[in-house]
């Protein structure tokens, strides 16, 4: 019977023990996974097996390093596929056994990547159809095609963390491939610490991230503009408005206000100097 041999790469950073557990959920779904560890600290966290290879940056190299060192080791060892998972991606063997079975039946030319339908607590209703081809999709549960990832070039290291995975996908794009997000096939996704606050009458979805997510947020969003406004104008021009009105939330909703508009201010600085790669 036909299979689909998937590798899968899940990257750490000071993770808790129930981020560790988190793994037993997916291990049986997958012929390899890659644990990259981009913590600090001299602790390791995870034992190596036949079916687990653990990489321990002792440093945060940042996502988009962590998943092109997992494409690379995957396609050194003859993997046509790759699962992308955050350490708090609450995936199942059933979610990734249905994405598998997509991939076997489908008869669609030049899919980039897979992904399920990322349930993130909102009003957003699921569409009826069963699959949609998206700008972009988060990396986590995501299965990429990796012949689809070296002829773009892979992620961007220079984006470190934040919208490597926008880029990614209209890269994708760019080069005639699909970006499909299976509509029925559903994983729950947390947003850090994400709440709704009402104030005169409307709704603002805050997600109350770090200072420093709050720089490469900013700076990186305007790198894709510069890119591919030419393609997505109208899309790059929501992900300069979505930098804006979170300014705006962060001034009104979250906590350390000052230290967050100050780091958002040096992603912009940052950006017009031309400055790439991790914040110094």
């Amino acid at each position: 019977m036909k299979s689909i041999k998937l590798a899968a790469v899940v990257v750490l950073y000071n993770p808790s023990d129930d981020n560790i557990k988190n793994i037993n959920k997916y291990i049986d779904e997958v012929n390899n996974l890659y644990v990259i560890d981009n913590s600090e600290d001299d602790t390791i966290r995870i034992k190596e097996t036949k079916k687990i290879k653990y990489i321990k940056y002792y440093d945060n190299k940042g996502i988009a390093t962590a998943l092109n060192d997992a494409a690379k080791t995957a396609i050194d060892n003859n993997y046509e596929w790759l699962l992308t998972l955050d350490q708090d991606s609450e995936i199942t063997s059933k979610i990734i056994k249905d994405m598998k079975r997509f991939l076997l039946d489908s008869k669609i030319d030049r899919i980039g990547l897979i992904s399920p339908y990322h349930d993130i607590d909102t009003i957003d209703e699921i569409p009826e159809e069963k699959y949609t081809d998206i700008i972009e999709i988060m990396t986590s549960g995501n299965i990429i095609n990796l012949a689809a990832y070296q002829e773009i070039g892979g992620f961007k290291d220079w984006l470190f963390i934040d919208n490597v995975d926008t880029e990614y996908c209209m890269n994708l794009h760019r080069h005639n491939y699909k970006v499909l997000r299976l509509n029925k096939i559903i994983m729950k996704h947390h947003l850090g610490d994400y709440k709704v606050h009402h104030f005169l009458g409307k709704d603002y979805r805050v997600s109350n991230h770090s200072a420093i997510r709050r720089y490469y947020m900013v700076r990186n969003s305007l790198y894709i503009n510069d890119m591919y406004k030419d393609i997505y104008n109208e899309y790059c021009s929501f992900l300069i408005r979505i930098q804006k009105g979170q300014a705006k939330r962060v001034l009104l909703f979250e906590r350390d206000k000052l230290k967050k508009l100050l780091m958002m201010y040096r992603g912009y600085r940052d950006y017009k100097n031309k400055k790439k790669g991790k914040y110094q």
